[in-house]
């Protein structure tokens, strides 16, 4: 079996994560795998900050530690003082930097020229996102952007002395700050103790131990995750349910050996095999995937189907802890 191609929020390779004692695993292609060390930023594959031709000015970034603009359903009351407190939406993130262009001094107007270049290449123009990450104080977070402005002052200090004090806007259209190592976890099918082997001779053989099917997710972050979920089969009907909150996401089909249904509750897609749409199967009372989220905190998770294989079949959840 081929890897799977590497998506927006995670990379969706083999099996071949770092496993955690707790059983979890550490998926590839983690954003911010250039940074060395505090204060460097990550743009793609552009690295900014100490030990770069690209230094961050005292002034450092904004927009990044502060809450995102809010948009609220809040409605005064008619007669009376005060009003009603209602649901609170996060808008889009925007993180400016201010941005020294310092090549080697040594390296004359070719430094000069390099620098500029790979400047224009990472902040060109593009339609699709891509990771912006920043690590402070050894923890490295990162959002899915765009660059939506970039300033280089083409005065006189910048021919004479190839230094330029450039600006760098980033818009992140999903406002929260993620983990740069994405975690996962596979859960199976609840299975059967067999029990004692009769004639019963000694040792005793209890046989293999069962499985309850369920699994704990912890987002450790303190903003709610949206996490990726693939169900392979053989199995009908399968259903992961949240213990927390008793929402699930359940789908009337039957999956055979080698199928897998990937459900993707940011973006809202069920596709079997990574094609074919299957959203439209969701059962009565399945919830939106969109409002499937891993609260702050452990969140227990179960597994179950009408029927399948225990052997076989599974459900893999890969998340990052997400943060405001």
């Amino acid at each position: 079996m081929s890897a799977r191609p590497t998506y927006g929020r995670y990379s969706r390779g083999a099996a071949d994560g770092t496993q955690r004692a707790d059983g979890t695993e550490v998926a590839d292609g983690e954003p911010g795998a250039l940074i060395t060390t505090d204060g460097q930023v990550q743009w793609g594959r552009l690295l900014l900050g100490p030990g770069t031709d690209f230094w961050i000015a005292a002034e450092g970034l904004t927009g990044w530690e502060e809450l995102p603009g809010l948009e609220s359903s809040d409605a005064n009351r008619p007669a009376g003082h005060g009003g009603w407190p209602g649901t609170q939406w996060a808008q889009p993130r925007t993180v400016t930097a201010q941005v020294w262009l310092a090549p080697d001094p040594d390296g004359g107007p070719e430094a000069a020229l390099a620098a500029l270049l790979a400047l224009r290449r990472a902040t060109a123009v593009r339609d699709d996102e891509q990771w912006l990450a920043v690590r402070i104080h050894g923890e490295t977070l990162a959002v899915r952007a765009r660059v939506v402005q970039r300033v280089v002052p083409t005065d006189r200090q910048f021919l004479a002395t190839r230094l330029a004090r450039a600006t760098l806007q980033w818009k992140a259209m999903d406002p929260r700050r993620y983990a740069s190592v994405a975690r996962r976890a596979t859960v199976g099918l609840p299975r059967r103790e067999p029990g004692l082997t009769w004639p019963l001779t000694w040792p005793l053989n209890w046989g293999t131990p069962g499985a309850v099917g369920e699994v704990t997710v912890e987002n450790a972050g303190s903003a709610p995750a949206h996490p990726l979920i693939s169900v392979a089969g053989p199995c009908a009907v399968p259903r992961l349910a949240k213990h927390d909150d008793g929402t699930w996401l359940e789908y009337g089909l039957t999956l055979s050996p080698g199928d897998v249904l990937e459900i993707d509750t940011a973006d809202g897609t069920v596709l079997l095999n990574g094609t074919a749409s299957r959203r439209h199967t969701a059962t009565v009372g399945s919830a939106p995937e969109e409002l499937f989220t891993l609260a702050p905190g452990a969140t227990r998770l179960s597994f179950r189907a009408e029927s399948g294989d225990a052997d076989l079949a599974s459900a893999t959840v890969t998340w990052r802890s997400a943060e405001w």
